[in-house]
């Protein structure tokens, strides 16, 4: 099994394979930041270019930063991210529909082993593995947030700023915390209410 099979399988390989690639896709990736905010034809061509799948209406500020220059991360419709995120996606990224991601955020599928026996860097030991993330539909990630490798958030889920996420998420739950845990359940006192005690005075489109 050669490296680049390891590393979609989830198992442990070397990412100094890669390292040119990676460039290349980087390289191309800066092409779209540079790309001024204005021009929003150009910049939504360049998106279905740079990632795997882009459904409708997404829209990615830059800078947006990608250790395969977004080459494996698959968003739905309506994908709304804010300026500063990082993808390490070494693996897939999945992105449901309607999903709202805050600024400086880090989405990662990737890490190292804990043992000095496969991290060994000056030896020229480095050893990666990376495990798929699953974000489900009409998720809201707030400000600074970090998704760890293999984590699943459900559907409709929010996330509260500056959360660090090493577990799955259930759907319809409002978390925070590093570790980040449940706080409570959406309900419909939040279709009254958009921030503490703070009415909806509008309908929804």
């Amino acid at each position: 099994m050669n490296h680049s099979e390891r590393r979609k399988k989830g198992l442990i390989y070397n990412p100094t394979e890669f390292y040119l690639e990676q460039c290349k896709l980087r390289d191309k990736l800066s092409e779209y930041n540079r790309i001024p905010c204005i021009e929003v034809e150009k910049r939504m061509a360049m998106l279905k270019e740079l990632f795997a799948e882009v459904g409708h209406r997404c829209l990615i500020e830059s800078p947006v930063y990608s250790s395969w220059g977004c080459k494996n991360i698959h968003l739905g419709n309506g994908v709304y991210c804010n300026q500063g995120v990082t993808f390490l996606d070494d693996n897939d990224i999945f992105i449901g529909d309607g999903v709202l991601i805050g600024p400086n955020t880090v989405i990662s599928t990737a890490g190292h082993t804990i043992s000095t026996k496969y991290r060994d860097a000056p030896k020229g030991i480095v050893h990666n593995f990376a495990l798929p993330v699953t974000i489900g539909n009409n998720v809201w990630i707030g400000a600074n947030v970090t998704i760890l490798p293999g984590v699943t958030v459900g559907d409709n889920s929010v996330i509260g700023a500056g959360s660090v996420v090493s577990k799955d998420i259930p759907a319809n739950s409002v978390v925070r915390g590093n570790p980040c845990r449940v706080v409570r359940e959406i309900s419909e006192r939040d279709d009254e209410y958009y921030y503490k005690n703070h009415t909806i005075d509008i309908d929804a489109e």
